[in-house]
């Protein structure tokens, strides 16, 4: 035999020439993210929490940002704890298990958001309740307190959640309101009933020929109900089409 001695052979292809066949349909966003992170280590196309920032919001009452900022009170105060106990939310990376000395399983991640990241740890006992729920890539709330007794600091963590999120928000809500009409009770109301009523729809205010749009923590859930409500507290033409 020799190397190039099939070369001659007509009867026999040299090469195989099978192919691997490319499906037509697309991965869906998360498990598109997380091939990109496990191959390259970073997300490329898009970011798990592009688009679920304002529901995401709701279950949380700060950012990995804010909580960072929240460092420098309690260095005034010399507490080793950042304060009171905060819900963060943001997506698990570099998640790894791991056993204590005496055999009981904990964990450590990473917590990001869009502006900022947090080593958050899960002691044992935590451990048991939500061992289920870590997953790398996974959008979660964290509740804990800032452990800075180390170089860098740390989230502890006490309780964690997957809340459940609408990625892409809905339509947004646009409401008129005539500057001479624009009271302090009329606010008050209209804030209250859009709290009552929370989604993923931006809202807009048309209040002469200046248009607003609403912090985050007012998008809503443009249903019927709350359509039906706004005109009867703003009128027939209280809403623009």
């Amino acid at each position: 035999m020799s190397l190039f001695g099939d070369l001659g052979n007509d009867d026999q292809p040299v090469f195989d020439d099978a192919r691997v066949p490319i499906p037509d349909s697309e991965f869906d966003k998360m498990q598109r993210l997380a091939f990109e992170k496990e191959m390259l280590g970073l997300y490329i196309s898009d970011h798990p929490l592009l688009g679920a920032e304002a529901a995401l919001r709701r279950h949380a009452d700060t950012t990995v940002a804010e909580l960072r900022a929240s460092l420098e009170s309690a260095d005034a105060s010399g507490s080793t704890f950042g304060g009171e106990a905060r819900w963060v939310g943001g997506v698990i990376t570099s998640l790894v298990r791991k056993y204590t000395k005496k055999g009981e399983l904990m964990a450590t991640f990473v917590l990001e958001d869009l502006e900022a990241a947090i080593e958050v740890w899960v002691f044992p006992r935590t451990m048991i309740e939500i061992s289920h729920l870590l997953a790398d890539d996974a959008v979660v709330c964290v509740k804990g307190r800032l452990d800075q007794r180390d170089d860098q600091p740390k989230l502890i963590c006490m309780e964690l959640k997957r809340p459940e999120l609408i990625l892409d928000g809905g339509p947004p809500l646009r409401i008129n309101l005539p500057p001479a009409g624009l009271t302090d009770g009329l606010v008050e109301q209209l804030k209250v009933l859009l709290v009552n009523h929370p989604g993923n729809s931006p809202v807009y205010l048309h209040v002469g020929t200046k248009i607003l749009r609403l912090p985050d923590q007012f998008t809503v859930d443009a249903s019927r109900a709350l359509i039906a409500e706004l005109r009867v507290l703003l009128g027939p033409n209280g809403l623009v089409a």
